[in-house]
């Protein structure tokens, strides 16, 4: 339907009586203006954390990874939990703008940009993990299939691991030349409103000699619809792949076809609720009320209540089918002993009460449309969706076939450390990202200031224009 058609009790997606010089101002100011407090103390506490696990991380490639909480029976842990988790937490962005693009959904338009930005540095937290778990990080490169000082030494086509590496690279590339496509209106208009000829010469560097021209337009919409085109597929088939690298082992409790779609709406949903946390601290960071409204953040919040269930059918999927195979060791995973009431009790119940039960708080509609409600529900699940992850590997290894495997992951503080450091690089990145690239597409909002601003709708209903 078109907006000119759109019912007048609609409520608008920018608030204010805006026009558009307001919104280059307002979108242009947390660049060009000095940064406010809130953004000062958020920096502040993100460069500790990220500090602290850059430490960490010297001391593990310095001392070995035996100083982390792994034995010769859990190989891997709280660093490949990390990696999912943060893979997962990159899906929302690519998402938002290439799906919602796609089906031409206006609300996306105040929250893409954030979202695509979230996506490339998730991926890049997400990134530093394989490469620390190998003890060697300078050998990193032996993951590529590229010659290497072994001559013959030739990576495994046939492990899921290597189609990691192809699956995330191709995401990160795709989602990196999207989000900079999109970006490209923007930097030109922060050139040519630069003051300081340092910053009128980085902006025109990163514009890539936008013109502003009909046919640069032209191009930019043909260009972004083929990237939209080709990262929806995406969506799909990277946590798919990240799946695999469980679902083909042997394994009891991993060896499981649900994997691909239920890590895939598991994705969605972490990635959705970490959204929300940031736009929640986008909001005051940059002073972006007008236009990141509670209208967002519901059309958000309904997203997350119909992953947040797939995932819960998925779980209810898991329990039948671990108690349907007869198998002490399927059932050790998902009933009885092993989750609930055993030595990963305290992990089993924090997964369900993050992801099942405060999730439903949302189906209220003053909730689903409070500020408050919305971030305090987002970290929640993010805490739910890391401890899922953690589940899926530490209960799994923690009981294999043999009594002599059998063994209980602890961390260890360097373990926590690293963790904690990716999140704090992650707010970093995140913040200086907020100060430096506009955090709204500004000519996108500026297309539906007539059909979903507020003074528009005001004036619709003043005369009576259904």
């Amino acid at each position: 339907m078109s907006s000119h058609y759109e019912s007048s009790y609609r409520e608008p997606l920018i608030l204010g009586e805006k026009s558009y010089h307001d919104i280059t101002e307002d979108i242009a100011r947390p660049i060009e203006g000095k940064a406010n407090k809130n953004w000062y103390i958020a920096f502040y506490i993100s460069l500790a954390g990220m500090l602290w696990g850059f430490g960490c991380i010297f001391y593990t490639v310095g001392t070995g990874i035996g100083v982390w909480g792994l034995s010769k029976n859990i190989g891997w842990a709280w660093d490949i939990t990390n990696f999912v988790w943060w893979v997962g937490i990159g899906h929302a962005g690519t998402l938002i703008s290439a799906v919602l693009l796609l089906f031409r959904q206006k609300w996306r338009m105040a929250i893409n940009r954030s979202a695509e930005a979230m996506t490339i540095f998730a991926v890049f937290q997400a990134g530093l993990f394989p490469i620390i778990h190998m003890g060697r990080p300078w050998n990193g490169y032996w993951v590529l299939p590229i010659p290497n000082q072994f001559g013959s030494l030739w990576v495994n086509f046939n492990s899921p691991l290597l189609w990691d590496v192809f699956a995330i690279s191709t995401y990160l590339s795709v989602s990196l030349v999207f989000w900079w496509t999109g970006l490209l209106p923007d930097f030109a208009t922060i050139r040519d409103r630069a003051v300081k000829p340092f910053q009128k010469k980085i902006y025109a560097l990163l514009s890539f000699g936008w013109s502003g021209r009909a046919k640069d337009w032209q191009r930019f919409e043909e260009v972004s619809l083929v990237l939209a085109g080709l990262a929806t597929p995406l969506v799909l088939s990277v946590h798919t792949i990240v799946s695999f690298d469980f679902a083909t082992s042997v394994n009891p409790g991993w060896h499981s076809t649900i994997f691909p779609p239920y890590f895939v709406a598991g994705a969605i949903f972490s990635g959705f609720a970490m959204v929300q946390t940031l736009l929640g601290i986008m909001r005051k960071v940059t002073n972006m009320e007008a236009y990141i409204t509670r209208l967002h953040v519901e059309y958000m919040n309904i997203v997350i209540i119909l992953t947040g269930g797939i995932v819960a059918v998925a779980y209810a999927t898991e329990f039948f089918i671990a108690w349907y195979t007869g198998s002490p060791y399927e059932n050790y995973t998902y009933l009885s002993f092993g989750a609930e009431a055993g030595a990963y009790g305290w992990a089993f119940w924090s997964l369900m009460i993050f992801n099942i039960i405060i999730p439903q708080v949302l189906w209220i509609k003053k909730a689903r449309r409070s500020f408050i409600v919305s971030f305090i529900v987002s970290i929640a699940i993010n805490i739910g969706m890391w401890f899922e992850r953690f589940d899926i590997i530490a209960i799994v290894l923690s009981k294999g076939q043999l009594p002599s495997t059998w063994w209980r992951f602890e961390p260890t503080f360097v373990d926590v450390g690293i963790f904690i450091g990716t999140i704090g690089f992650f707010g970093v990145l995140f913040l200086l990202y907020a100060r430096t690239f506009p955090v709204i597409p500004t000519a996108e909002i500026k297309t539906i200031l007539k059909s979903s601003g507020e003074s528009y709708k005001k004036q619709r209903e003043e005369n009576n224009e259904h």
